[in-house]
């Protein structure tokens, strides 16, 4: 079922698959893997298999049953794009965000290139925001070029976990850039200067900028817990996000 989500960057999640597979490096310590294999000791529905992919297409009517206008997060447990998602389901995904006109989804992969393929030959809904992981230069980087040519109304980078400097972007037709930090208890440290060279290109060339968390790693180097090491960066939030509602 739909839950609400504690995620900074948008509203509820909606998993009509779940389960994944590795293939870079941010993947290494997967926060859905971890919670995936929680959920599947406490018998919750929907991970019997743990973190081996699983299609539930039971799943897909949950958000034609709510009416209030809802930011959802579409396959927080997954990745959409999955070699393992028949392009059959990823279209009945779709059917169902074009006929809830009222919800936002917001669609992250780390598959860059399928999808591009795949809404080469596909419409995308005006109420889909699409977005790429970007996690360092080797992966990341040639993720953005096949999300610029997709048309999508709203297109984002998901920079988390933040793993190294990533130099310089280009950002002509990414309206949106969320930067975080690793969680948890392997997380990876994130220095100050590749953020503040994200945010500073952001700026520069037009892109709105939300800064998510510093993760397991405070801003000075030291290892702390998520909640410690907080959001500020340069003494305030950074909250900045486009009108993701095709009705505002």
């Amino acid at each position: 079922m739909s839950q609400t989500s504690r995620i900074e960057w948008t509203e509820a999640t909606w998993n009509p698959a779940v389960g994944c597979t590795k293939i870079s490096p941010g993947c290494k310590h997967c926060y859905a893997e971890t919670m995936a294999k929680r959920l599947q000791a406490m018998g919750t529905p929907g991970y019997e298999n743990g973190f081996r992919l699983t299609i539930l297409p039971e799943r897909l009517a949950e958000p034609l049953a709510r009416k209030k206008p809802t930011v959802y997060f579409v396959n927080s447990m997954s990745d959409l794009f999955h070699k393992g998602v028949d392009d059959s389901y990823i279209a009945q995904v779709f059917d169902v965000i074009r006929r809830c006109p009222q919800h936002t989804f917001q669609v992250l992969t780390k598959r860059g290139d399928r999808q591009a393929s795949f809404f080469h030959i596909h419409e995308v809904p005006g109420n889909a925001c699409l977005a790429v992981s970007v996690e360092d230069k080797r992966y990341g980087l040639t993720r953005i070029e096949g999300l610029r040519k997709v048309a999508a109304r709203i297109r984002f980078l998901s920079v988390e976990p933040l793993l190294e400097d990533v130099g310089e972007l280009d950002l002509s037709g990414i309206h949106w850039v969320i930067v975080g930090g690793e969680s948890g208890p392997k997380a990876r440290p994130m220095q100050l200067d590749w953020v503040e060279n994200v945010r500073q290109q952001c700026e520069d060339q037009g892109a709105q900028f939300f800064f998510k968390q510093w993760g397991g790693w405070g801003a000075d180097g030291k290892r702390r817990s998520k909640k410690a090491n907080g959001r500020l960066l340069r003494g305030r939030t950074w909250d900045d996000m486009p009108a993701l509602s095709a009705h505002v």
